[in-house]
């Protein structure tokens, strides 16, 4: 199996401490909707940054207590409802953000070399809570870890329930300038209720979710075939490629007849007809591909600004295998431009609806999933020392993250873990139709460490 460089131990000088709100902060239980407590949630989202110079520990932990007042679910707990079967809530208690301090023996050079494409020892850098469920798992954990040149990772776990990825960036970038300019008020002032995503009663679903899946209790769903679970059962290899603008266009032209399309809309395209060639998927297989699209402007009233929670929903492709592979790119653009577009007031509504029935789960097992964390600002986050050298995630999964690059901001680097057995044919097909432009830009670099750049 391809052996990926590992990185130094951690090393602890204290226990980590538990960071509370500065000042008392309201406690109740927060309704979470049903777009926050899906099942397909109930991960935290783990972020990694690199960055060059360090910030005070002490102004850290300060600045966080500070930011938690505005912020303060983020300080209480998860647990399940009393009200309603298989619901969660936060229990907004104020018992703290876990807060950690380490040090590894590596400078931010050495880390950037190996930044592109993250593997198990990088778990290191993030505190693992021991806790029986992951309802036991606070909201927020934080590890700051000094490195020898005196940079510094900043890694964070945070509950997809309770934010999302734009909730996420909202929430970093309050903290970040609590810390630079603690007496100046946030610009945009977090909206905790989630009412506004409240189920109607009694619920009206009027459309076809093809999302999701009713599943019988003792059922597994897709028994004859199941993506998903064939890809858990194989050592996964993380792929990291990194699309510039010339490449983005040179994609856009593949489309025949001419079709306008944004960066996602061809690069979530490109990636999931790659990935389903690499797989070699029997041809009259329906496959799928998952996409969130943030809802926050499509709803009407629109959500207001602040709301934190999840405001997005997935948005749903769907072909033929022989039918994505054999045509061009316009066939699947066309597919995503579809799916979008379908994600209207009416159809978000009915989907809220549906998830009342908590036997219906997302059609995992025949999908590809895309997550978008590029065009969030996340790489924007600035504690006071600059930007960070890397944003990315802490590990690689096989659900697919389009990132941004750092000091590039037309740049996507598209990070997804496929099988080892078809690592290079999947490589080979998401850089295939890029002809020149690829072979021009990737010239004298580690394409397969770095991408195209």
């Amino acid at each position: 199996m391809l052996k990926l460089p590992e990185l130094p131990d951690c090393f602890y000088q204290n226990q980590p401490t538990l960071i509370f709100p500065s000042s008392p902060t309201p406690k109740h239980s927060l309704y979470l909707s049903n777009l926050d407590d899906q099942k397909f949630l109930r991960f935290s989202i783990k972020y990694l940054y690199l960055f060059k110079k360090s910030i005070s520990l002490d102004i850290l932990k300060y600045s966080l207590s500070k930011v938690l007042v505005h912020y303060y679910p983020l300080a209480g707990r998860l647990r399940a409802s009393t009200e309603v079967d298989q619901k969660l809530e936060v229990d907004c208690n104020g018992e703290g953000a876990v807060f950690a301090e380490a040090f590894m023996d590596i400078t931010a050079e050495e880390f950037l070399d190996l930044s592109m494409k993250p593997n198990k020892s990088w778990r290191k850098l993030l505190y693992r809570v021991e806790a029986q469920s992951f309802l036991d798992i606070p909201p927020l954990v934080v590890q700051v870890t000094t490195l020898r040149c005196g940079g510094m990772i900043v890694c964070t776990s945070i509950n997809h329930c309770v934010c999302d990825g734009i909730g996420t960036s909202q929430f970093l970038h309050a903290w970040a300038q609590i810390t630079t300019k603690r007496n100046l008020d946030l610009p945009i002032l977090p909206l905790h209720s989630r009412h506004v995503l409240k189920p109607r009663n009694p619920p009206e679903i009027t459309f076809t979710h093809p999302e999701y899946v009713r599943i019988a209790p003792g059922e597994n769903g897709h028994l004859d075939m199941d993506i998903n679970h064939f890809l858990r059962s194989q050592p996964l290899v993380p792929s990291s490629l990194t699309f510039t603008a010339s490449h983005i266009l040179h994609l856009k032209k593949q489309c025949v007849p001419s079709l306008k399309c944004t960066t996602f809309e061809v690069l979530a395209s490109h990636t999931w007809r790659s990935w389903v060639r690499a797989l070699d998927l029997s041809p009259s297989l329906n496959v799928k591909l998952l996409f969130s699209v943030n809802v926050r402007k499509k709803l009407i009233p629109e959500i207001p600004q602040g709301y934190y929670g999840n405001g997005f929903v997935l948005g749903c492709a769907q072909s033929c295998a022989q039918d994505l592979v054999t045509s061009n790119m316009y066939h699947g653009v066309k597919l995503v431009q579809q799916a979008k577009s379908s994600l209207t007031d009416d159809y978000v509504r009915s989907m809220i609806d549906l998830l009342e029935d908590k036997s219906v789960k997302t059609d995992l097992p025949m999908s590809l999933v895309i997550s978008q964390w590029s065009k969030l600002g996340l790489e924007d986050l600035d504690f006071g020392e600059g930007k960070p050298l890397h944003m990315g995630p802490l590990t690689s999964d096989i659900y697919c993250l389009f990132l941004p690059v750092a000091g590039d901001f037309d740049a996507v680097r598209v990070l997804l873990s496929v099988p080892e057995s078809v690592h290079e044919k999947f490589e080979y097909y998401m850089k295939e139709c890029l002809g020149n432009a690829a072979n021009g830009d990737a010239k004298g670099s580690h394409v397969e460490e770095n991408g195209f750049c």
